[in-house]
């Protein structure tokens, strides 16, 4: 079992988003979108696909819903460009910080 990293807990909404089936090991990373400044801990699978990821923390930020097209996941500032890639793939590692950010810059008035 895999410690608790302290950057998963900072402003969380306290809910943890459990991707893992119980018996294989397990990352605690965060997952934060950067209109809401909102964030989420997502407990998963090193081989978990990014888009899992991205889709469950879209659901628990976005009750009303939002199209996940319309974001990109960004690690260390890089967009993830396959996110069919497992997280162990695109360099996740346990304590990480998955930013999703518009797809498109709006203009701001």
């Amino acid at each position: 079992m895999t410690s608790v990293p302290f950057v998963t807990g900072l402003r969380t909404n306290g809910e943890v988003i459990s991707l893992a089936s119980g018996d294989e090991p397990v990352m605690h990373i965060r997952v934060q979108v950067a209109d809401l400044w909102d964030s989420v801990r997502v407990d998963a699978p090193p081989t978990e696909p990014v888009a899992a990821v991205k889709r469950a923390a879209l659901e628990a930020l976005y009750p009303a819903g939002i199209d996940a097209g319309e974001l990109v996941v960004r690690l260390h500032g890089f967009e993830i460009l396959d996110e069919d890639s497992s997280l162990a793939d695109t360099g996740v590692i346990n304590g990480s910080i998955l930013l999703l950010v518009a797809r498109r810059r709006k203009p701001v008035r």
